[in-house]
């Protein structure tokens, strides 16, 4: 951590990262950009007040002080988006500090996090996913590798995972069950159900797999044996989307939102679609509600008589 910050505020620091990942077993990425997020912050105030012994200085932040660090980010190029994000990090330290040192933190929690436009997920349209899905297992002259590839990427669309969770599975996970129990972020567990496609995929990478798929070691392997790693993925998948002249947006996370926008096209249940992906919150899955309304009145826009007339 940083030196410019008190012995006090370190500890502080490291106490409340620990209460954290004891309670909310957070994963240690979360845990380390809210180190980022409050360090900077704690160092920034250290300097700002003058002072670095004790926590006193930091309990007495006010609402200037707050005002003089947003201002200080967006000096430095900090993003909207990233200053809401630290913001959000330095209140939920604050209220576990507050609690701890009996002191109510009044203009931290009270500052407001500042506006910015939510980035809606960029789904791929139907026949661009299964333009991908067709061409990705044609990219390696290596049969074993090819279906390897399409087995990772059928899951991350067909099943909805995170490429870090199709990659956790390991060789207990064959033959592909049913539903599979996946821990995804904070390791919050849920179940997905499995389509055939996708127990085909896996069983035809199995059946050419050079490699010893024993129980407990990783499912999916790289080409000298090793576990295979999320680059290797998303090479892949980039290399399909120059070929198939796809915006850079397409990525193998673009493939679950596609799951996920397409569910809903279908008529899916939002609620449903929420425990699939395993959000915790639901708002988080309602952003696939304005990705397919934006949709809905693009379609609108091009059929209607005066959909292109000006009002």
């Amino acid at each position: 951590m940083s030196l410019s910050i008190s012995p006090a505020a370190r500890d502080a620091l490291a106490g409340w990262l620990d209460h954290i990942r004891a309670l909310d077993n957070a994963a240690e990425n979360t845990l380390r950009a809210y180190q980022t997020d409050v360090l900077d912050f704690l160092s920034f105030m250290t300097g700002h007040k003058g002072a670095a012994d004790g926590l006193g200085p930091l309990l007495r932040i006010t609402q200037s002080d707050m005002r003089a660090w947003m201002a200080h980010a967006r000096g430095r190029g900090v993003a909207a988006r990233s200053l809401a994000r630290s913001l959000s990090a330095v209140k939920t330290f604050y209220r576990w500090l507050g609690e701890r040192e009996g002191h109510e933190p009044t203009a931290v929690l009270a500052t407001r996090s500042p506006k910015f436009r939510k980035k809606l997920p960029r789904p791929l349209s139907p026949d661009a996913a299964k333009a991908m899905l067709d061409t990705v297992g044609i990219q390696n002259t290596t049969p074993w590798i090819a279906a390897r590839d399409m087995a990772v990427v059928t899951l991350l669309y067909g099943c909805g995972l995170r490429i870090s969770e199709a990659l956790s599975l390991t060789g207990a996970s064959v033959p592909l069950p049913d539903v599979l129990r996946i821990k995804g972020k904070g390791g919050k567990e849920r179940i997905v159900p499995v389509l055939p496609i996708a127990r085909d995929a896996v069983n035809d990478y199995v059946r050419d797999c050079p490699h010893d798929l024993a129980a407990d070691t990783p499912l999916f392997r790289g080409a000298r044996g090793g576990a295979l790693s999320a680059r290797a993925i998303s090479g892949v998948v980039a290399s399909v989307r120059m070929q198939l002249g796809l915006p850079a947006t397409a990525t193998p996370h673009a493939l679950r939102h596609s799951f996920a926008t397409h569910l809903l096209e279908a008529g899916g249940d939002l609620r449903a679609i929420q425990e699939l992906l395993g959000h915790a919150s639901l708002s988080t899955t309602q952003a696939y509600t304005a990705v397919d309304t934006a949709r809905l009145m693009e379609v609108y826009a091009k059929a209607h008589p005066h959909g292109q007339g000006s009002a």
